[in-house]
C-alpha cells in the first residue's frame, strides 16, 4: 500500500503512477496514461528505462482543479 503522507526518502517532491491513479484521482492507471499521451494531465520526468515520475505539486494542483470544479469524473 502506498501512503501519500510519506514521500520516498529518494524521492521527496516525486510521485510515481501508482500513487496517482486510484489514490489521488480516481481514474485508473490505463486512463491516467492515456492523458498523459493527450496532454490532459502534466508530462513525465523519466529517471530511467523503467521509472516514471511526476512533481507532487503538479499532482496535488491537478487533483485541487479537478475536485473543486467538479471534472473528477473521468
Amino acid at each position: 500500500m502506498v501512503k501519500l503522507t510519506v514521500p520516498s526518502p529518494a524521492l521527496p517532491n516525486c510521485l510515481r503512477a501508482k500513487q496517482i491513479a486510484g489514490p489521488i484521482l480516481p481514474i485508473s492507471l490505463s486512463t491516467w496514461w492515456a492523458g498523459v499521451k493527450s496532454g490532459r494531465y502534466p508530462q513525465p520526468i523519466k529517471l530511467g528505462p523503467r521509472t516514471t515520475v511526476w512533481r507532487r505539486d503538479e499532482i496535488l494542483a491537478l487533483f485541487d482543479e479537478s475536485s473543486g470544479a467538479g471534472a473528477g469524473k473521468h
